[in-house]
């Protein structure tokens, strides 16, 4: 059994009691909160056994989490202080290192350091918490799923909530660090939350809650370069659950702030020349402590390589002595601060650490550089065939050689050449960057779509690789326009004639009367009135106002609506002609445009539809000459998708028509959108709109005589048009998918 060291427990007593005394709020709180006493660890039946006691019982089992790289078993006790000091044991009871305790905003963390990841298991008895700690697991942690056994589940969080909630967001970002951020909007701050990993998949369980379904989806978020390839969000249960698919190695931490869970993935980079094995910058080595004074530096290696267990090659040309005092310094960082007080470096291989003066490493590997370039000039060359399924050969041919465009190089031999040929000869094509080596030749055929690459060995393979990255289908997107016009257009227009006429022929009647027409000539043809015409009445009109049309609106082209009368003496030789005349119009109309294409992703389409008008052009030489001009709607769209799914677009949407007549032709009416947007797949975006209004009041009127109340109307004419014109474009994008092609 392994316990907490006394002179340890001795001076965490002493900071505690100068803690204490720094302030009374302090020292009154100290005393109210529960205290970490001691921490023993024990192997009983190749478990870890780990007991805590603390100067109260615990209410309820800690929070806690795991990490895989490096294993860890953190656990949390919110308002408990410690009488352990920092490193409260050193051990080396099974797959326990070491423990930590760390104190910070009225809590206490205990770290437990493995040597393996591991699951665990948490008791109280009494004033104790027991933490027993399963074997370590079979395999690395990042096995595939059927090898590595579904571990316990982490309560990061307890469930406060009465009733099931709907959680709000569900969220993936790309740090600075290379890292997957996954954020998880909760309904409050009580939600239930388990964590474990399934295989190589992270679980996450919302407890007692609910998921929206526009949330239930699955993220493929592999383009975003991030150890996270997908997110999935579903509802099981009463619970909601996540499914984050990482790939390769990778750290997972996991925090809450408020309202808004965090799962963090970060990368774990593989440098096998590495001293010590970990992620990120830093030291990653065991402490240690030394002190010596005057030692010889072969001999200090030699303690090194024992503390280690690696296989240490010291060059001859490796002498002196050193005194140095370290204390509790990962051993990676010491061996660094040695080398360099001595002007040495070290190179690993595998197990195995040589260590020799910089400037003979420096001189060894340029030496090694140069025998392998060597070696490549001479290499024997082969030949491969690659057969490309969706890209062109021309274009892999141009991206292998870096000639721009895959520009041919041009052959003495005027015999036609069955295959396009591109070798490392001087070409007229700017070389930009080259895969092949200076000594390899590609051939394409484009009627089987392969090509033919004769190469170094080595090339390759590298060649491979690289056709395997790009030769690979390229998704498509169906764009669906609707480009709505509405026009609402009304007129109204109040006009009169009035005319006075002298007879001198015979009336038709011996009493005066009135009578009444259609319009102004058919009452006076009807009262007998000589020189009954359009002209001859005209000449008696003295107020000639009437309804008419107006050009260009809604009132183009319609007839109003006429009422006259005569009023004449009993001699029927003079006359009193009125003709009053009225229009109104009120129409609407709608026309609805959808164009529709589809296209590769980041390629342009272009879509039109409508009609070109000739017109006269001069030319040079002083004739003319018929020309085009494009009245049509016309769609040009460059789409982007993007990492999670959505859609980001370059977009022009015009529609023209033909306008009025003039001089020089007719006119073209342009309506046109550009802009750049990003839209979720299968929705809908309202790209603009153009709204237009027209309102148009005229009176015409004879002065004074107008003016007269009621009486006014026979003497002027009142016209008003509004027209309302507006614009709408919208635009749905949808990736199309292999089902969508085959229906």
């Amino acid at each position: 059994m392994t316990s907490l060291r006394p002179e340890r427990a001795s001076v965490a007593r002493c900071l505690a009691g100068a803690a204490l005394l720094w302030g009374l709020a302090a020292g009154c709180a100290a005393h109210a909160a529960n205290v970490l006493q001691s921490l023993n660890a024990s192997s009983q039946s190749g478990q870890v056994v780990v007991d805590l006691k603390f100067a109260q019982p615990l209410s309820a089992p800690p929070a806690g989490f795991t990490i895989d790289q490096p294993a860890t078993v953190v656990l949390d006790f919110p308002g408990v202080s410690s009488d352990l000091g920092m490193h409260a044991l050193s051990s080396s009871e099974g797959n326990l290192r070491s423990a930590d305790v760390v104190q910070a905003q009225g809590r206490s963390r205990v770290v437990l350091n493995l040597r393996e990841s591991t699951t665990y298991t948490t008791s109280i008895h009494g004033d104790e918490l027991r933490v027993t700690m399963a074997a370590p697991r079979n395999g690395p942690a990042n096995s595939s799923a059927s090898t590595t056994p579904v571990s316990a589940p982490v309560h990061f969080a307890q469930p406060m909530n009465s009733q099931q909630l709907a959680l709000h967001s569900v969220d993936f970002h790309r740090a600075a660090d290379g890292s997957g951020r996954i954020v998880v909007g909760l309904p409050n701050n009580q939600v239930g939350v388990d964590i474990r990993q399934q295989g190589q998949n992270i679980v996450v369980d919302f407890l007692n809650t609910t998921l929206p379904a526009d949330l239930r989806r699955r993220m493929e978020v592999g383009d975003f370069a991030t150890p996270v390839k997908s997110v999935t969000a579903f509802q099981m249960g009463d619970n909601v659950r996540m499914v984050v698919q990482p790939t390769g190695a990778y750290q997972q931490s996991a925090y809450q702030a408020d309202n808004q869970f965090v799962l963090e993935v970060h990368p774990e980079t593989a440098k096998p020349n590495q001293l010590v094995a970990g992620s990120g910058p830093g030291y990653h080595g065991q402490k240690l402590s030394l002190n010596f004074q005057n030692i010889d530096v072969r001999s200090l290696l030699q303690v090194f390589a024992d503390f280690t267990g690696l296989n240490v090659v010291v060059s001859d040309s490796v002498t002196g002595n050193l005194t140095l005092r370290l204390k509790d310094v990962p051993w990676d960082q010491a061996l660094h601060i040695i080398l360099q007080a001595k002007g040495l470096g070290e190179r690993k291989d595998g197990n195995v650490l040589w260590i020799a003066p910089r400037q003979e490493i420096i001189a060894r590997e340029r030496s090694e550089l140069e025998a392998a370039k060597s070696v490549q000039a001479l290499e024997p060359l082969k030949t491969e065939t690659f057969q490309l399924n969706y890209q062109k050969a021309a274009s892999v041919v141009a991206l292998l050689t870096g000639a721009t465009g895959g520009v041919q190089q041009a052959t003495p031999n005027t015999a036609p050449v069955p295959y396009p040929v591109l070798t490392s000869g001087n070409t007229s094509a700017t070389s930009t960057s080259r895969i092949l080596s200076p000594r390899g030749t590609v051939i394409a055929d484009p009627r089987t779509n392969q090509i033919f690459v004769t190469d170094v060995p080595s090339k390759l393979t590298e060649i491979a690789n690289f056709i395997h990255k790009i030769d690979k289908p390229v998704r498509q997107v169906l764009i669906e326009a609707r480009v709505v016009e509405a026009t609402s257009q009304f007129g109204s227009e109040l006009g009169a004639k009035l005319g006075y006429w002298n007879n001198n022929t015979p009336g038709v009647g011996n009493n005066p009367g009135a009578a009444f027409g259609g319009n102004y000539l058919g009452v006076a043809q009807a009262t007998g009135q000589s020189l009954a015409t359009g002209a001859a009445l005209t000449d008696t009109q003295f107020v000639n106002l009437p309804a008419t049309t107006i050009a260009n609106s809604v009132l183009s082209g319609a007839n109003p609506g006429t009422l006259a009368i005569s009023l004449f003496n009993a001699g029927a030789n003079r006359f009193i002609n009125l003709e009053l005349s009225a229009l109104e119009a009120d129409g609407k109309g709608k026309v609805i445009s959808a164009p529709r294409v589809i296209t590769a992703d980041m390629q342009e389409a272009h879509i039109e539809q409508g009609t070109e008008i000739p017109y006269q052009q001069a030319t040079s030489s002083g004739a003319t000459a018929v020309s085009f001009a494009k009245a049509v709607l016309s769609l040009d769209v460059t789409p982007q998708i993007t990492p999670d799914g959505n859609i980001i677009m370059n977009v022009a949407v015009h529609k023209d028509s033909v306008g009025q007549n003039t001089n020089n032709g007719p006119a073209i009416n342009t309506n046109t959108v550009s802009t750049q947007v990003q839209v979720e797949n299968g929705g809908t975006v309202v790209l603009g709109g153009i709204y237009s209004s027209t309102e148009s009041n005229q009176t015409d009127k004879v002065p004074l005589l107008g003016d007269i109340p009621v009486l006014g109307y026979l003497f002027k004419t009142n016209s008003k048009s509004v027209q309302k014109d507006e614009l709408m474009v919208f635009l749905t994008p949808r990736i199309v998918t292999s089902a969508d092609l085959t229906r």
